[in-house]
């Protein structure tokens, strides 16, 4: 008797409006060098997964739709969430592990991506990148004396979140010559070479402010008006982690009164934004659509990490970064992989 197919469904923002793959490669050659895998590609792009999108499912490979309990109803077969990137808040994990989901992520497979692009726009902001260039497209040649730059050497980087991305930031800024950085993260005890303050110690000292920590519930709004307050006038934001994490109106009104130097966002409340944001009317802002660290070297990375992930399940084997490992005693889960590996 041959064996059952392991379906894998895919969500539909991996592919264009004619079912291509839109990018190079995410893992895919992967999952169809295992005879027993079955790839489905959901036909219908939803803000939300629904139920009888994964009815059948034993995986969902999935990059940004949300993944909420409601989308979970009809899973009698689903076991593994393998999620494109290290960020999880689009997912409802307590939802995923009772119902006997187990939810992965790709950990490290962005970090260098992410931190090479925090650089650049620590390197854009100091150097008023956006508006000399605008100066030379509108032939303003004669202000150019008016956006006189700010070296990165002499200067203090302040990280909020020492995970992987925030370390590899440091790593690559280390040859500027900028002081000793520092980082607020009350999950970490000490890292050498980092000195570890409040957040309000990093807000008041720090030139540039990165921010590298998820979107938790302790998180969200970590940043509003009385935080952009403590920040020095010459001072920028910069955020690649989550839009939530920063309260928008704060931001844009801190910037539109010069209350600090400027800022660089990649992530925003309510992506994808589908109208220009109010940040677009100012000239010290940088801005990215969630896409600023968007590399082939990334997406081959957290492709296939993510995809090999599937592949181990798929016989037996547990994946390397699980967010919910817990589910692993779960007994509706138990039953479901025995039967799927059966």
């Amino acid at each position: 008797m041959s064996r059952s197919k392991f379906i894998v469904a895919i969500t539909a923002d991996f592919f264009d409006k004619e079912g291509w793959p839109r990018f190079q490669d995410v893992g895919f050659s992967l999952l169809d060098s295992q005879p027993h895998l079955e790839r489905r590609a959901l036909r219908e792009e939803r803000p939300e997964v629904g139920p009888d999108q994964i009815r059948e499912a034993q995986a969902l490979y999935m990059m940004s739709s949300q993944l909420t309990k409601q989308s979970l109803a009809e899973t009698g077969n689903l076991l593994l969430v393998a999620r494109f990137g290290v960020g999880y808040d689009a997912v409802d994990i307590p939802a995923c592990t009772e119902a006997g989901v187990l939810v992965t992520i790709t950990k490290n497979a962005v970090d260098y991506s992410v931190a090479e692009a925090t650089l650049g726009w620590m390197l854009a902001l100091g150097h008023n990148l956006r508006m000399k260039d605008h100066l030379v497209r509108a032939a303003q040649w004669d202000e150019r004396a008016k956006y006189m730059g700010r070296e990165l050497r002499g200067r203090t980087l302040g990280v909020v979140g020492l995970g992987g991305i925030a370390r590899k930031t440091l790593e690559l800024t280390r040859s500027f010559g900028m002081n000793e950085p520092l980082a607020f993260d009350p999950f970490v005890s000490a890292v050498e070479g980092v000195r570890l303050v409040t957040l309000e110690e990093l807000l008041r000292q720090a030139d540039f402010v990165s921010l590298h920590c998820p979107l938790t519930e302790k998180t969200r709004g970590l940043i509003g008006a009385r935080e952009l307050a403590f920040m020095k006038p010459e001072a920028y934001l910069i955020n690649t982690a989550r839009g939530g994490i920063v309260d928008e109106e704060a931001l844009f009104h801190a910037l539109r009164d010069r209350r600090i130097a400027g800022a660089a966002i990649d992530c925003f409340v309510g992506e994808p934004l589908t109208a220009p944001p109010r940040f677009a009317e100012l000239d010290n802002v940088l801005l990215a659509p969630h896409a600023i660290a968007w590399t082939e070297e990334q997406f081959r990375s957290i492709g296939r990490m993510a995809c090999q992930g599937i592949v181990d399940f798929s016989l037996g084997r547990r994946p390397q970064t699980p967010v919910n490992p817990e589910v692993y005693d779960h007994p509706g889960f138990q039953a479901k992989w025995r039967r799927a590996l059966a």
